[in-house]
């Protein structure tokens, strides 16, 4: 390819062989995980906080996503309902001050101003 030689390490796989093997051995597929929880944040600040909040809400048993800084909360809740998520949990500047998140229930569109350590148990798991 020209250029200085360069040390390295390649691996190549066939996905189709896999999943053929996998069918003749007849290994059980796992079932996919429905997303709970999208979280969504409006400021590069709430980045760290919705970091946290999925942590815990993963600790807690709560499936969850968080969406990326830079995008739209438009953009972000169209990912939120691609992923067929139940909840979006919306972190802005205004939640960010009081300490909160506007929980929104994505197949209603019904929302909620909850504590961020509240969460899980507003989303139907504590």
């Amino acid at each position: 390819m020209g250029g200085p030689p360069t040390p390295a390490i390649g691996f190549g796989t066939g996905i189709e062989r896999i999943i053929l093997n996998m069918k003749r051995q007849e290994v059980p597929v796992p079932s996919h995980t429905k997303i709970r929880v999208y979280i969504a944040l409006q400021t590069a600040e709430a980045r760290v906080h919705a970091f946290r909040l999925g942590s815990q809400l993963r600790r807690a048993g709560v499936a969850t996503v968080v969406g990326t800084a830079g995008r739209s909360l438009k953009a972000q809740m169209r990912t939120a309902d691609a992923l067929g998520a139940e909840y979006a949990a919306i972190i802005g500047e205004r939640e960010l001050k009081a300490g909160n998140v506007t929980l929104r229930r994505l197949a209603t569109g019904a929302q909620e101003t909850v504590a961020m350590g509240d969460v899980a148990a507003n989303v139907g798991l504590a």
